[in-house]
């Protein structure tokens, strides 16, 4: 019976909408800037346009990119939907929109994977099943879509479970031998910042790398608690701000630290967001807010999706124990699992093509087909390297060798091996694949990998 209640109150329960309004006005915001930087950056045309070969994730091998002026096409869409689902201004097709063109872009390349990038997918996704529109919106002051004052709590509570999920499975990573008991890889990463202001002479001693250590782990695992609980959520919300602002003073991540600012914001009272609004409402001369007593109550499907869909979500980053091995060697089930800025590794590629007539072996200049980010990535991520060797093994089928005696060898899907050599935490490289293997029979998918090497400490 006590399951049952807390279960009504926690999707049932009538509650005021302005916590998920002013989350779509923080996330349109944040998501205009992010993309606007995205441009003015060139990374466009950098990551997307320069490049002659992608990293697609397996089954998505249908997803290309566009010609340039295309590229640069959608991500100015993409800007203009970010500020139409901040006035909430033809949400629902905006917020689609937005779903859409963010998700192809980063199923084309997965050399640019990173998890806030799977963090915006998620939440506009859920954002399209969420009424965020239907009070202090263009929409609702042009009589687009009918005004509502309260809405169900599931559909608030769904984007603070998704934000614990980030901060609770981040913790759950954490809790491995090399972050807790070597406090790599920030063992490493710290004694570069000793010109960070105030503390950065104690950066450069190893106890500094443990107590951030310890204190990171710490966080993630509770802090989702510290929010949910209406006495101590200013407390923790001021360790959410100062954690994340010391984390872009001190490492190039981008804007996940300002989404993670803005978007705990949701934790906080509806009063708190009411006068959020009150506020706004006063910059904007707005002379007031008007409001009735309405409720969204949504479509029981959408909330019985979401039970599915998060259960998913709790499954998904557990999947690595269906591997062998060092998941940090490995990175089998690493991605798409909340592992943020847990490992330090770096590799060296070269590639064979084999001419099986006279057993020799032509060198492969990975440069002509990788940019210096793809080339970096793939050496280290057993997936990607196997995806080149297939890319390798096709772009030399049915070549024709030229011998400096005049004879020509015809190549027929030619044998591709690798020498590949990892570092992890800087422990020195290591042979990390079977350098006999012939990659072009081995097949993609989900299996292990059986050719990674084991990793030996």
């Amino acid at each position: 019976m006590a399951i049952s209640l807390w279960l009504n109150n926690l999707t049932n329960k009538k509650v005021h909408i302005a916590p998920l309004v002013i989350f779509r006005i923080i996330f349109g915001s944040m998501m205009a800037f992010s993309t606007l930087r995205f441009i003015l950056k060139g990374w466009v045309e950098d990551l997307y346009i320069t490049p002659t070969y992608y990293f697609t994730y397996y089954s998505f091998d249908w997803v290309k990119p566009f010609d340039g002026p295309t590229m640069h096409l959608l991500f100015w869409v993409m800007f203009i939907c970010a500020i139409l689902i901040m006035v909430g201004l033809f949400y629902r097709i905006n917020i689609v929109l937005y779903f859409l063109i963010f998700t192809y872009i980063e199923l084309i390349d997965k050399t640019n994977y990173l998890n806030h990038y799977y963090f915006i997918s998620i939440i506009s996704f859920i954002l399209i099943f969420l009424p965020s529109h239907r009070s202090f919106s263009l929409d609702c002051f042009f009589g687009i879509c009918k005004k509502k004052t309260f809405t169900k709590s599931w559909t608030i509570n769904a984007i603070k479970l998704q934000i614990g999920i980030v901060y609770f499975f981040a913790g759950i990573a954490k809790l491995n031998y090399n972050w807790l008991f070597e406090a790599q890889p920030l063992v490493n990463w710290l004694k570069h910042q000793s010109d960070f202001p105030i503390i950065g002479n104690l950066l450069l001693y190893d106890v500094t790398a443990y107590l951030f250590s310890w204190f990171g782990a710490i966080f993630d695992l509770s802090i989702f608690f510290i929010l949910i609980n209406n006495r101590i959520r200013i407390y923790g919300y001021i360790v959410v701000v100062i954690f994340h602002i010391m984390t872009i003073m001190m490492f190039p991540i981008g804007v996940f630290p300002l989404v993670m600012i803005g978007s705990t914001l949701i934790f906080f009272s509806e009063n708190f967001h009411k006068i959020i609004i009150q506020i706004i409402c006063k910059c904007l001369f707005i002379k007031s807010y008007e409001i009735n007593n309405d409720t969204y109550k949504g479509y029981k499907s959408f909330k019985i999706f979401f039970y599915g869909f998060f259960i998913l979500q709790f499954l998904i980053p557990f999947r690595y124990l269906l591997y062998p091995g060092n998941l940090f060697w490995t990175e089998q089930g690493y991605r798409f699992s909340w592992r943020v800025m847990l490992i330090e590794k770096a590799g060296y590629a070269q590639f064979y093509v084999h001419e099986p007539k006279k057993n020799r072996k032509m060198l492969i200049d990975n440069r002509n087909y990788l940019t210096p980010q793809q080339e970096k990535m793939m050496a280290t991520q057993p997936d990607m390297i196997l995806q080149y060797a297939h890319f390798l093994s096709e772009e030399f089928s049915d070549s024709l060798i030229v011998e400096p005696n005049g004879e020509k060898i015809q190549l027929n899907k030619p044998k591709i091996t690798a020498d590949v050599v990892v570092s992890l935490f800087n422990e020195g490289s290591k042979v990390f694949i079977d350098p006999t293997i012939d990659l072009s029979k081995e097949k993609r998918g989900f299996k292990h990998k059986h050719w990674i090497t084991k990793y030996e400490n």
